[in-house]
């Protein structure tokens, strides 16, 4: 039996593959030989990009289904029609990297976490040193500085001049900086 020369070959399955192609496109339940014939080349081919299984499996996936959806608009050119799912592939593995940036981008790294906690815990701290502070010199702090009043709001809100304010806001912070202080060698605040 002769054997057929490789240009002969290629053309032949050049010419099965656009009549696989022709029927799937006019019978969509014919697509699954197609995805028969192509299933390990692109799954290696996403594989080779992507790590984690599932995800391989999720893309590889994606890319038959887009490739059955868009099967009737396919235009034969002479390109193979592994070239068509290729490419595909490659828009659905940069659209999945695009995906995983804005992702990654949008969570918070665990130290900023650890930073905040730290911080929640230091104002809870400062909070309760100024619940313990006079009651004139507690009140100007927290219209000050979390209600954010102006020095004149506070001096109207208490009745008092913007420059007996000023002293008491002076003397809070003074007694508030003595007690972290001493909180941060281990004394006692007084």
């Amino acid at each position: 039996m002769p054997r057929a020369r490789p240009s002969d070959q290629s053309q032949t399955g050049e010419r099965e593959e656009r009549l696989l192609i022709e029927s799937a496109q006019r019978d969509p339940a014919r697509f699954a030989e197609l995805y028969d014939v192509y299933f390990d080349r692109v799954y290696t081919y996403v594989a080779r990009r992507v790590e984690i299984c599932a995800e391989t499996e999720d893309l590889v996936s994606d890319v038959f289904h887009h490739a059955l959806a868009n099967l009737r608009r396919y235009e034969w050119r002479g390109a193979p029609f592994s070239a068509w799912l290729f490419r595909i592939a490659a828009n659905k593995i940069a659209d999945r990297w695009e995906r995983l940036g804005r992702e990654r981008a949008m969570e918070r790294p665990p130290e900023t976490e650890a930073a905040d906690q730290e911080e929640a815990q230091d104002r809870a701290k400062v909070f309760a040193l100024v619940r313990e502070l006079p009651e004139d010199q507690r009140k100007v702090l927290e219209l000050r500085f979390v209600e954010g009043k102006s020095t004149r709001e506070v001096a109207e809100a208490m009745g008092r001049s913007e420059g007996a304010i000023k002293q008491l806001q002076f003397r809070g912070l003074e007694s508030l900086r003595a007690r972290i202080a001493g909180q941060k060698t281990g004394g006692k605040h007084g």
